[in-house]
């Protein structure tokens, strides 16, 4: 749910990173806050848990452009990895614009993945969305390591919409630029059409 504060000339956006422990989606957020100019963000906020963070920060992007006159500014949220932070998950994603699910690419993980994805489902349905009316992206993260599932296997278990699909390496940065933008543009086109 986009919030408009007519003072600053700006459109708040919020995207949340979602997918299971430790697929990445942290990382993400770290390099995307490292490789932001200082002038164009705020402040990294970390919510550490016993297991697990919760990372937040908002940016202006410099080259999405405005619209109506009004600087598009996006908040980006990452939520728990694990279940049993079900409701800071939630909360994370209460007035959510878009959604980038970040699954991990190990063989091993595929059934954590799976787990995550239905769990995005099930939250978002107690908010009244559907994952399919959302601007969404999937990334394969960690396709450095050795032991991971070929992309299109992991893209028939789990594709939902036909979503646009990364492969990354958050670690390098390797796609996480592009599935960041991937998914501000459909926000975009989104508020455009209203």
């Amino acid at each position: 749910m986009t919030f408009i504060n007519y003072a600053a000339k700006e459109i708040n956006c919020k995207i949340v990173y979602y997918g299971p422990g430790l697929g990445g989606k942290t990382t993400n957020l770290q390099h995307i806050y490292t490789k932001t100019a200082p002038d164009r963000k705020g402040k990294l906020i970390s919510l550490a848990t016993e297991t697990d963070r919760t990372l937040f920060f908002d940016f202006l992007p410099l080259d999405l452009g405005t619209i109506r006159g009004f600087t598009t500014r996006f908040h980006l949220y990452t939520v728990p990895g694990q279940v049993f932070y079900d409701a800071s998950r939630k909360l994370i994603l209460k007035g959510v614009d878009g959604v980038i699910f970040v699954a991990d690419s190990q063989t091993e993980r595929m059934e954590a993945n799976i787990e995550s994805i239905r769990n995005l489902e099930d939250n978002l349905e107690e908010y009244g969305f559907k994952l399919w009316s959302l601007p969404y992206a999937l990334q394969f993260n960690k396709r450095d390591l050795a032991n991971i599932m070929p992309p299109d296997e992991m893209y028939r278990m789990l594709n939902y919409k036909r979503e646009p699909t990364f492969e990354a390496v958050a670690t390098s940065g390797r796609g996480v630029f592009e599935t960041l933008k991937s998914v501000a543009k459909q926000i975009l086109v989104d508020l455009r059409r209203k």
